[in-house]
């Protein structure tokens, strides 16, 4: 049994993740994994993914992980990293993609053509870099991490802040969208945390330690 699995479906650079989590909290035992079984026997759970959604959620059937996934979000700590933020919501516009349904939305594309800053300067899609990262709502995920902190995105679909009650954090790229959402004992992060330098360290560090209240 490991205290952190990071569930491995073929879709990202999940190693960084790992080190990531091994640097914050090295008194817990942190394991890349395809297996359902060990999904399922770990203490918290991460789930990464970066790429298409429609290939993310097939390779997560394909390897037989959708019940171990779905059960880790019911049960204990788990956070959602990028496209694992998206999978967790009902469906995208990406290939027209149904996701896994555990919190209501539905995942867009930034409207490409229509995109500009608050100066009229056309902005570019993906979204990629650093970004300010806006919290609304009071969370252990942001203990230690100052208001309007910067983190490093890469994306072209989004949640919009209107699509969900679970938002604890916002960004503005064009329009306000979701970057970090939580309910119970799931969080989920648009942003690459172990790409954001110190302040995605300190988010990693405080799903470390976190303790939900509705396990």
């Amino acid at each position: 049994m490991s205290d952190v699995a990071v569930v491995d479906y073929g879709m990202g650079n999940l190693r960084s993740v790992a080190k990531a989590i091994e640097h914050v909290a090295p008194r817990l035992s942190v394991e890349v994994t395809s297996d359902a079984r060990q999904v399922a026997r770990a203490a918290r759970v991460v789930f990464p993914g970066q790429g298409a959604m429609p290939d993310c959620m097939r390779e997560m059937e394909a390897r037989g992980l959708r019940a171990a996934v779905l059960e880790a979000a019911a049960t204990k700590p788990f956070l959602g990293i990028c496209i694992g933020l998206q999978m967790l919501f009902e469906a995208s516009e990406e290939g027209d993609t149904p996701g896994l349904g555990l919190l209501p939305g539905r995942v867009q594309r930034f409207p490409g053509e229509r995109m500009a800053d608050e100066r009229g300067a056309r902005l570019k899609v993906p979204h990629m870099g650093w970004n300010e990262v806006r919290q609304t709502v009071e969370h252990p995920l942001w203990r230690g991490i100052p208001q309007d902190s910067r983190f490093y995105f890469v994306h072209s679909y989004y949640l919009s802040c209107n699509d969900t009650d679970a938002v604890i954090a916002t960004c503005t790229y064009g329009a306000p969208f979701a970057a970090v959402v939580a309910r119970d004992n799931i969080a989920a992060t648009q942003f690459h945390p172990e790409k954001s330098q110190d302040s995605g360290i300190q988010v990693l560090k405080n799903f470390a330690r976190w303790e939900p209240a509705h396990r």
